[in-house]
């Protein structure tokens, strides 16, 4: 390609990244009046349903001991009602928050297509997509069906395989766009069931396990070329994942504990007992997603390859 195309087309790319830019602005000036409508009207309402839930369940526990008599059924059937209106009512605040989130990201590719312009390796075909596409409803579903609640109050945290594809997402695809796949897939997961609140979060942690994976897997050991080595490859592969599992270890208890207290605005005693079993879980999923995403990934590379599916994260390095 001549010198003269070439600076044709970079400024085509730069163009493109300036109206992400723009439209990334909009979607984050749109979402914060979401937010603060939402955070002021909807979820107000919400946590004095939560109060309303509290009330019901100290009931039950009173006539399960002894201590007062009344119709346990009856109370459970109203805990019940009101538990679905409240996740109702914390919709609007959790729906708003994610799009903020969202359009924060798109802000940021935009800016730095725009200002650094776009590598050719980042371009996005249809094969990448549909990849992306495939990862981000794998996530959805190793969330949404395959988990082991564990209520914490009026809160609930979960031992789930959700991980273990957004990592594999990250070594199939690279940190954007599998970071980013795993995220909408997971959020989206949150989004569907009673973790609604924890959707923005899940946003944000998720995206970046995917960019820590991308990043030491591809940019550092350069996972998606050709090595011979079979140890090199399982090697690299375990240190990506452990690399994304331990940042997940201690963002997932630790941002969630500031979320709940500033965002959510659940009690400190409250969001500190969270932080704890959440610790655990986060743990124990953690172990799960190297294991798995590492066989899978190491099932996976040599069958892609044949079938003319592997994908070049760093074609031109």
């Amino acid at each position: 390609m001549s010198t003269e195309n070439k600076t044709t087309e970079n400024k085509a790319k730069r163009v493109k990244g300036f109206r992400l830019l723009i439209t990334g602005l909009a979607l984050f000036i749109a979402s914060l009046a979401l937010v603060i409508y939402a955070r002021d009207d909807s979820y107000q309402k919400a946590k004095y349903v939560g109060y309303e839930i509290d009330d019901v369940k100290s009931q039950i526990k009173k006539i399960e001991e002894g201590k007062i008599e009344g119709n346990i059924e009856t109370l459970k059937k109203t805990q019940s009602a009101l538990s679905e209106e409240k996740l109702r009512l914390e919709r609007p605040y959790s729906f708003a928050l994610t799009a903020l989130f969202l359009a924060f990201a798109f802000l940021l590719k935009g800016l730095y297509n725009a200002f650094i312009g776009v590598h050719p390796a980042a371009q996005t075909d249809v094969k990448r997509l549909a990849m992306a596409g495939l990862m981000a409803a794998l996530c959805y579903i190793g969330f949404a069906f395959f988990k082991i609640d564990i209520p914490v109050g009026t809160e609930k945290t979960a031992f789930h395989l959700g991980n273990v594809f957004c990592v594999l997402a990250a070594l199939l695809l690279g940190g954007y766009l599998g970071g980013l796949a795993g995220a909408v897939g997971m959020t989206i997961g949150d989004l569907t069931t009673s973790y609604v609140t924890s959707a923005p979060k899940t946003f944000i942690l998720k995206l970046m396990i995917g960019l820590i994976v991308g990043l030491v897997a591809h940019k550092i050991f350069k996972l998606d070329k050709a090595h011979s080595s079979k140890k090199y490859v399982t090697g690299v592969t375990v240190l990506a994942c452990i690399c994304g599992m331990g940042f997940n270890i201690v963002a997932d208890p630790t941002v969630g504990y500031f979320y709940k207290i500033y965002i959510l605005g659940i009690p400190q005693q409250i969001a500190s007992v969270f932080a704890k079993m959440a610790a655990l879980t986060t743990f124990v999923n953690a172990i799960v997603a190297v294991i798995c995403a590492t066989i899978f990934y190491l099932a996976l590379r040599p069958a892609l390859k044949k079938s003319g599916l592997f994908i070049q994260v760093n074609p031109e390095e």
